[in-house]
């Protein structure tokens, strides 16, 4: 087996693309953390000089939930914008195109507290939140495109680096000696457009995705140079009769949209496979971690002046992870790591709910509790979170992969939004039992992975095709199936 090399114009594309889109999601799941007070305390001003009375609490309750959950909300929007998107601008195209859902809102949460407006800060959550739903899914998309099969998984796992880069990020600018104070606040939301500036400059020196110039465009000359240049040589020939083949199974096949993706049974587990994956990243409760981090450590017992130091703590616990999940990822698979990643946060919640329910009785387990959350938080990183684009990169043929990334986007933006919004009042509920929940989802999903999904390491995407068409009972005797066969092995290598 042929192994390609990261190449330098590889790894800029990569750093380009997920630095200009991937951070800011991970940027923005984070920012609204530390200055939550600040925030509350801006809102009941602005109410005050509006109606000479204080906001209703209810009303502020009401304000500060539909803050944090237009992010998500925005982030469903983004995924379902995907697959149209995609086939008309490109990969690349579609990348720069959503950097205006990044520096408008941008702008408008920078001069929310100039203009009085906590609806300025609302409007911008629902429209950054686009910007993250099409960089969350078509980063994954644009780099495991680019990527040679020995590097796909490592290069796939770019977009959750950056993730977790912008999380850290925004969670040191949120300590109240640098930006989470009266006078930061509205400066660390705007950051958010310097990303996309730096990418609207340097990502259009770079290809655009191989399959898609070829698959799409019909432009095998440029396609043929994308390669060259992605590769740093010439002899690409292999790769290209590759490309070639999988082209002509797509163009016998037929493009699939949303709906009718739903209904090919020789798709069915990779449907499943997608959704599943997707939901147990979203409902096993890691977003409830990052959006309510400082109430953890509040209930956990931190002292109230080192919860931002422990946050950062956990988020730099978290890039570390995650960086180490790029080296180990081509060596590992991605099997191993969502099951030991998915084992580690189940074992994580469960212990943190005996610990959360001891620790008044206990000295000691606060600090249980808070190497329960690190311990998740390392678990997440390395399987939960990196690996399910990766996988969907690799388990779907070019022409449904759109098509699946929407409905991936979809899964992972509505279940995103259920735990934003439910958690709170599981915590009112439920209290430490609201974890108890999460383990389960996590143990479900082990379970399922263990079972169903199977390893794609090394494998090109017409072999794992094949694996699926087993699975679905299908069998490798379709018509495109069988074209590919012959022409497979008409080829001189």
């Amino acid at each position: 087996e042929e192994k390609r090399k990261l190449t330098t114009v590889l790894v800029l594309a990569s750093l380009f693309a997920a630095f200009g889109s991937s951070f800011q999601y991970g940027y923005n799941i984070a920012v609204i953390n530390s200055p939550a007070p600040l925030m509350r305390d801006f809102y009941n001003k602005t109410y005050i000089e509006r109606y000479n009375e204080p906001i209703p609490e209810r009303f502020l309750t009401v304000l500060w939930s539909v803050t944090v959950s237009m992010f998500p909300l925005g982030g469903l929007f983004g995924a379902l914008m995907v697959a149209p998107l995609v086939k008309r601008l490109g990969r690349k195209g579609t990348l720069l195109f959503n950097n205006i859902f990044s520096i408008v809102p941008a702008i408008m949460m920078g001069v929310c507290e100039i203009s009085k407006s906590y609806e300025l800060i609302i409007a911008a959550r629902v429209i950054v939140g686009i910007c993250a739903g099409l960089s969350s899914n078509v980063v994954p998309m644009y780099l495991g495109e680019i990527a040679p099969r020995n590097l796909r998984g490592a290069i796939g796992i770019f977009p959750q680096l950056f993730i977790t880069v912008g999380i850290l990020v925004a969670q040191v600018f949120g300590i109240r000696s640098l930006l989470g104070n009266k006078t930061g606040w509205t400066i660390m939301f705007g950051l958010t457009a310097i990303p996309a500036v730096f990418q609207l400059i340097f990502l259009p020196l770079f290809p655009e995705s191989p399959r898609y110039l070829l698959f799409q465009k019909k432009d095998e000359v440029n396609c043929l140079k994308a390669l060259q240049l992605l590769r740093g040589q010439n002899d690409v020939e292999r790769e290209l009769n590759e490309l070639v083949l999988e082209a002509i199974a797509e163009e016998i096949q037929s493009r699939w949209s949303l709906l009718s993706l739903l209904t090919q049974k020789f798709l069915r587990w990779q449907l499943f496979t997608t959704i599943v994956l997707n939901m147990g990243q979203q409902l096993s409760g890691v977003n409830a971690i990052y959006y309510y981090a400082d109430s953890i450590y509040a209930s956990a017992g931190v002292n109230e002046q080192d919860i931002q130091y422990v946050t950062v703590g956990t988020g730099a616990v978290n890039l570390f992870m995650t960086i180490a999940a790029v080296f180990i990822v081509e060596f590992s698979g991605r099997r191993l790591l969502l099951l030991l990643g998915f084992g580690i946060c189940c074992g994580s919640c469960a212990l943190l709910t005996f610990a959360l329910n001891f620790q008044a009785r206990l000295l000691w387990m606060p600090y249980v509790s808070i190497f329960c959350v690190i311990t998740y938080v390392i678990g997440h990183a390395i399987g939960p979170s990196p690996i399910p684009n990766v996988v969907t990169t690799e388990i779907f043929m070019h022409s449904a992969r759109p098509a699946a990334f929407t409905l991936g986007g979809a899964i992972h933006w509505i279940s995103n939004f259920t735990v934003g919004l439910v958690f709170p009042f599981m915590e009112v509920d439920l209290g430490p039992f609201s974890f108890v929940l999460f383990s389960i989802v996590c143990f479900l999903t082990l379970i399922y992975i263990f079972f169903v999904v199977p390893e794609t390491k090394m494998k090109s995407i017409l072999e794992i095709s094949k694996i699926f068409d087993e699975m679905n009972n299908v069998g490798y005797v379709d018509k495109s199936i069988e074209v590919l066969a012959k022409l497979w092995n008409m080829l001189p290598f």
